[in-house]
């Protein structure tokens, strides 16, 4: 059977088998002696019989066991009870819910162009197709019916006569004419009707730059009639040039029957004037003569443009015309820079005008409608809220607008507006976390997106009490590129200016 006290300190040296942790096991084994030995002595006097010593010792060897147990069930919990506690305490929080309300913003008002409703008018307008379309912008008043275009009809005739003639850039003098008397009598043949007219001496000499320059500029009929028949060797010969060349850009709804206008037969529909606006502007020589408010030409000395609109809502060409009341009118191109990148080009006409008031009214309107078209609409205001963060022990804050953006957008082009998240929320009052943007046609601008208030972290209780919700990885945020909280893009202007 052995001794009691032996079993027990060999079991006792068994606990010294668990981890000791600053002599845990061992005061743990001394006890274990200590109880055997207490329970092994028989009360004095007392001499126990073989049986009552046996059933002390199972008692003891059952007493022994369940102390070994309830030690170890003790040393375990505890052990894991340090674990659980400071796994709880570090481990990763729960990524919060964040919602966001996209920011629409409504569009702006339709084009629409101010054309003259009694008078005879068209423009077409080009550039930023990603904005006003592929098409560009057209508009047109009254029938397509010919009328007549006065001296219009000089633009087509330094059209006619470089086409056979040409000058190999703007500044190109080109070959040089010599009036004869015939030319010289031309002066007077245009001044009894009433026509513009610059002097012409007989043997006098200039550049065909500088003739057609006196033709565009103030319009000098017996200049356009001398360069014409200097061009083809008389006039019937530069007519029937001028008639070919109509005929080959397909202008049938024009007539010339002579190289000035002063004849009210020379016509034209203001669809085809559209097309030879384009064809006069994509001549070096003729955009850059008629640009010029003013030129100095040799052995004349200054002369003016009839064209008082150039630099106006950037008009930069092309030729007036008048034959009186009624026959007023302005071909005319003009450029928009009204910071869309590619700047618009408008060619246009305004016909049947009853002055040259009423012409450039008219001409200002419409150019005017057109920059109206474009809006520079506010889409951000800072401090706007977007959206919102929650946590699940209960925090909250706002997501706002860090500050305030407008974006330029033409006509009533729709605007749409996303939010992408760039970082997850940390409770950071004043935190980044993601970028508003708002694209209209090409154009886009963007605000970062912040946190406004901050979020305190849970306390310890609710971390050992909400052991399911720990150590949850946050969800990838969208890789979208922030704006720093500072950065504020330029806003594109919303007024036209001259090239």
């Amino acid at each position: 059977m052995g001794d009691p006290q032996r079993h027990l300190r060999m079991a006792g040296r068994s606990v010294s088998g668990l981890p000791d942790q600053n002599g845990y096991a061992r005061r743990v084994e001394d006890g274990l002696d200590d109880l055997a030995d207490v329970m092994s002595s028989a009360p004095a006097g007392e001499q126990p019989s073989e049986a009552d010593a046996e059933r002390a010792r199972l008692h003891r060897r059952r007493v022994r066991r369940g102390w070994l147990i309830t030690v170890g069930i003790l040393v375990a919990i505890l052990a894991a009870g340090g674990g659980y506690t400071a796994w709880a305490l570090s481990a990763a929080l729960p990524a919060p819910d964040v919602a966001t309300r996209v920011p629409t913003v409504a569009a702006g008002a339709p084009v629409a162009l101010q054309l003259p409703a009694d008078r005879a008018a068209a423009i077409a307008v080009v550039g930023a197709a990603n904005d006003i379309g592929t098409d560009g912008l057209h508009g047109i008043s009254g029938d397509d019916a010919p009328r007549p275009i006065a001296s219009i009809s000089k633009l087509i005739t330094a059209l006619v006569v470089l086409d056979a003639h040409p000058l190999q850039n703007a500044d190109d003098p080109g070959p040089t004419l010599t009036f004869s008397k015939a030319d010289h009598a031309l002066y007077d043949q245009y001044y009894v009707l009433g026509a513009a007219i610059a002097e012409m001496p007989t043997g006098s000499s200039m550049s065909l730059h500088d003739a057609l320059t006196m033709m565009l500029l103030p319009s000098a009929s017996n200049y356009a009639d001398a360069v014409a028949s200097w061009a083809f060797g008389s006039r019937s010969a530069y007519l029937s040039a001028a008639h070919a060349w109509l005929a080959e850009h397909q202008l049938n709804g024009t007539t010339i029957v002579e190289p000035t206008g002063v004849d009210a037969r020379n016509a034209s529909t203001p669809s085809d004037l559209l097309a030879i606006a384009k064809l006069a502007a994509a001549n070096p020589a003729i955009a850059h003569i008629a640009s010029m408010a003013t030129a100095t030409v040799p052995g004349i000395g200054e002369v003016d443009n009839t064209n008082d609109l150039l630099g106006q809502n950037g008009i930069n060409g092309l030729k007036t015309g008048n034959n009186g009341p009624g026959t007023f009118a302005l071909l005319y191109t003009a450029t928009f820079n009204l910071g869309f990148g590619q700047p618009l080009t408008a060619v246009g006409v305004s016909l049947d005008g009853e002055s040259r008031e009423q012409v450039d009214a008219d001409v200002t309107r419409v150019l005017q409608s057109v920059s109206a078209g474009f809006h520079l609409i506010t889409v951000a205001a800072a401090g706007t809220p977007v959206g919102t963060v929650e946590t699940a022990w209960g925090g909250s804050a706002q997501l706002v607008l860090s500050s305030a953006q407008s974006l330029a957008v033409w006509s009533d082009t729709p605007i749409t507006a996303t939010i992408a998240l760039t970082a997850t929320p940390t409770g950071e009052d004043g935190q980044q976390v993601g970028v508003a943007t708002w694209t209209a046609g090409s154009r886009t601008t963007s605000v970062p997106v912040v946190v406004r208030g901050a979020i305190a972290a849970p306390d310890d209780w609710w971390r050992l009490t909400h052991p399911g919700l720990l150590g949850k990885a946050a969800p990838a945020t969208t890789p979208t590129p922030t704006l720093p909280p500072s950065a504020t893009p330029a806003a594109s202007p919303a007024s036209p200016t001259a090239p």
